[in-house]
Parts: C-alpha cells; sequence; structure tokens
C-alpha cells in the first residue's frame, strides 16, 4: 500500500514545495495548516507518517508531537524547524520524535529519512497482537538475570531495523559483543561490519580512519585511502569509545548521519553512504553534554536505541552460566577434561566484585582451566586475590554510597597493599594493567610507581 504522510505546516508556500516533491515520489499527501487541525485528523484517519513543522500559530510542533506519541506511539513523526532551532528539535527526539529536518529542506535528505522512518515501522508493527521481538543470538553471551533478559528482549526489537544504536556500559560488560548481535540479526547481515575504537587513534589519524584521505593531503598520504565510512557503505559501521571523540570530529560525525555525506581529508567531491551506526562508550554521556565535552545533538542522534548493559557485579545470577561457557570454551581449547567447577570455587567466584565485569571472569576461567590438575575447576585453582576474599574483606559502603564510589575506594585499597605498584595491583584485581590505567585516569588518581 502506498503511504500516506500527513503535512503538518503553517507556512503555505513551505507546505506546497515539500508536498510536490512528496506527491512525485509516490507518496500520497494530507495537509494540515496547524497542529490542532492535525490532531483532528489523526483521530479519525490513519497516517503512515507526519511531517511536523516546529513553529505554528495555534498547536506549536511540541505540543502537537507530545498528543501524537501519546496517542499514536508507533507513529513516525519527522520534525521541521529553522535552523536556529536546532536545540529545540534535539527536545523533540528526546520526546519522541524519529528524526528532525532544518530549513530550507534538502529534498534527498527528505526523501531518505522519509524512506528510513516507514521502514522503521513496518519492522516493528506488530503482528497478531503479539510482541515484535525476534530471537537474537549473541555468540559468547549468556545471561538469565532480569536485566539480561530485558535487553535481549530490547535486541530483538531493534536489530531488524536501521535504528542507531549507543551501547552504554563499563569496560568489558560485552559491549562489542552486542554490537555484533544487532549487526548478525539485521537485514544488512551480508554486508559489512566495520568497527573502530575512536580512543586508540590522535584526532587527526582518527579523521582519517574514519573518512579516508586523498593522495597528498598530509604527509605520509602516498596514495589515496577509503575510511571506515565507506568500507561499511551498505553495512554497519560499529564506533566504539566515541565518547573520547573531539569536538571537531564530533560534528563531521553528525553530519554523516544527518545527510549520509561527506569528504575525504584533502578531497573536494562529496561521497554518499549507507551506513547505520552502532556507537559505544563506557563514560556518561549525559554528564559530558552538561559540561560541553560531547555534543547534544549528536547525543540525540545516536541514542535513538539507548542500550545500557549492567555491570556483572549487579547480576551475580549469571554468573554460573558464565563460569560453564567459558568452562567448557577453554577445556576444548587446551584439550582437557574438565566438566565442572567445586562449590568452594563456585562461591569465591561469586562473592568476587568483578571490576573488569565479563572479560575479567573469561580471563580467570581461562587462567583456572589451565593450571587446573583433575576434572574440576578448585579453590586453589582461582587467582590469589579470590582465594583471599574473606581475608580481605571488600569496603564496606556506607548508605548512599554509589558503585564508582566503592570501585575507586576498592582501588586505592588494592593500591596501598601493593605500595602503589600498578603492575601488581591489576593482577590483584583481576584486571588488565591497561584497565587499571584507565580506571585511574577516569578516577583522577595519581601512582607513581610501577
Amino acid at each position: 500500500m502506498t503511504a500516506e504522510i500527513l503535512l503538518v505546516d503553517d507556512d503555505l508556500a513551505h507546505r506546497t514545495m515539500l508536498r510536490l516533491h512528496l506527491a512525485e515520489a509516490g507518496y500520497l499527501v494530507t495537509e494540515a495548516e496547524d497542529g490542532d487541525i492535525a490532531l483532528a485528523l489523526l483521530a479519525d484517519r490513519s497516517f503512515s507518517l507526519v511531517l511536523l513543522d516546529m513553529r505554528m500559530q495555534r498547536v506549536d510542533g511540541l505540543e502537537a508531537l507530545a498528543a501524537m506519541t501519546k496517542s499514536h506511539p508507533q507513529l513516525p513523526v519527522i520534525m521541521v524547524t529553522a535552523f536556529s532551532s536546532v536545540e529545540t528539535a534535539v527536545e523533540a527526539m528526546r520526546q519522541g520524535a524519529f528524526d528532525y529536518l532544518t530549513k530550507p529542506v534538502d529534498i534527498d535528505q527528505l526523501l531518505l529519512v522519509v524512506e528510513r522512518a516507514l521502514r522503521n515501522r513496518q519492522l516493528l508493527a506488530p503482528t497478531g497482537g503479539e510482541s515484535t521481538s525476534v530471537p537474537v543470538a549473541i555468540e559468547g553471551f549468556f545471561g538469565r538475570s532480569r536485566q539480561m533478559a530485558e535487553l535481549i528482549r530490547t535486541l530483538g526489537l531493534v536489530a531488524p531495523t536501521d535504528a542507531t544504536v549507543l551501547i552504554q556500559g563499563e569496560s568489558g560488560t560485552g559491549k562489542e559483543l552486542i554490537a555484533d548481535a544487532v549487526h548478525r540479526n539485521s537485514r544488512r547481515c551480508d554486508a559489512p561490519l566495520i568497527k573502530l575504537n575512536c580512543a586508540a587513534l590522535h584526532e587527526n589519524l582518527l579523521e582519517s580512519e574514519l573518512f579516508g584521505h586523498e593522495k597528498g593531503a598530509f604527509t605520509g598520504a602516498a596514495s589515496q585511502r577509503q575510511g571506515r565510512f565507506e568500507l561499511a557503505d551498505g553495512g554497519t559501521l560499529f564506533l566504539d569509545e566515541i565518547g573520547d571523540m573531539s569536538l571537531t570530529t564530533q560534528a563531521k560525525i553528525l553530519r554523516v548521519l544527518q545527510q549520509g555525506e561527506f569528504e575525504r581529508l584533502g578531497g573536494i567531491s562529496t561521497l554518499k553512504v549507507d551506513v547505520r551506526v552502532i556507537a559505544a562508550t563506557h563514560r556518561d554521556l549525559r554528564r559530558m553534554v552538561d559540561d560541553g565535552s560531547f555534543r547534544q545533538d549528536l547525543y540525540f542522534r545516536l541514542a535513538v536505541v539507548p542500550l545500557e548493559l549492567p555491570p556483572l557485579r549487579e547480576r551475580p545470577d549469571d554468573i554460573p552460566g558464565l563460569v560453564e561457557l567459558f568452562t567448557q570454551r577453554y577445556a576444548e581449547r587446551n584439550r582437557k577434561q574438565i566438566d565442572a567447577v567445586s562449590r568452594e570455587a563456585l562461591a569465591k567466584l561469586q562473592g568476587w566484585h568483578w571490576p573488569g565485569n565479563i572479560r575479567e571472569l573469561e580471563n580467570c576461567i581461562e587462567r583456572a582451566v589451565i593450571l587446573c590438575t583433575g576434572e574440576r575447576i578448585e579453590f586453589q585453582d582461582l587467582p590469589s586475590a579470590l582465594r583471599e576474599i574473606d581475608a580481605v574483606p571488600a569496603p564496606q559502603p556506607s548508605p548512599g554510597t554509589s558503585l564508582k564510589d566503592m570501585e575507586r575506594q576498592l582501588i586505592l585499597q588494592t593500591l596501598e597493599q601493593t605500595g602503589g605498584n600498578r603492575t601488581h595491583a591489576a593482577e590483584q584485581l583481576g584486571i588488565t594493567r591497561q584497565t587499571l590505567l584507565n580506571k585511574l585516569r577516569e578516577y583522577g588518581l595519581a601512582v607513581t610507581r610501577d
């Protein structure tokens, strides 16, 4: 069936221009000159999509949007705003708008956003009154806790769409595995999944990696090179640790998300790409938006579907299953007949706070499998830090203490025990030295000895 669009704009000339282009693209268009008329039309008829101007005389865009999202939560609404009102449009996205366009509207961009919105609506449309969540395979991931069950259900909803996904969680919680699952269960699964760690490169190198460069663009650019966006065309681009990206690069990423276009470094030709972006970070992007180190408009572009990965310490019920999974994996790799973990060893594993999360647990079980001399992992096969849980208890929090403050306190306590030796402290905490250094920077802790 032909999609019918409700076009709401009190500027007759602008409304007519948009209607002609949409009709030429094959859409049916119904016009409304103000928000109150649009709401009345929605009460009587069904529409596939709403194109809603921000500023109108009687009922403005935000007020109309609030009413539409309440009465028609599955109906995609695209906001149209003047460039000077972008902050208001970002607020509209936070309130449920699918996307926004700035005036003067680029018709190619308009048709692209409309097509994407309609495709997402079709993929998310309920069938037979049942949930639209589909089974999602997450290789190397396990979870029976309530938090993980809800996360997997959400993945089943979002994976088949083209929605941008923002994965947030501490280091080691499995953000890359989630990105793999989203791509593998999407309609882009046969196209490439390209990955880039934004924290691993200097700003200039990062831009070259993202957008590519022309020959001679800078010293050492001996030939033309494609960037990650070009390589991911038709597929998915996973941007890990996007919170470490500079404001300059953030602005360029925003342009690609908005318009699907960019130029290589040193180039003048504008390139068009069709890329789904999945971003991940261990940082608090909302706090970064508040302090000005992360763009608000980019945050809302990325967080169309925000996914929060809980730390392992908040879901101890998942530990036995993860232990079984990793034991089988590393027993096979090391050609060992190990099929169990002793009750005492499992109790110690469940009693640990796992600052390095799933990655730390996996490393712990791999080590235990290698050291194990019997057919099951025993207490003595575990790292010394876990064996000494009772002898060196974790700091007891006072009411109101945050999890980050607890982690900071434990790091300080462990550093004190090791005389400030970061390598030994990382071993006792069961994490890598680099993870410890990252946490020291995050908490502003200075240690001199290695």
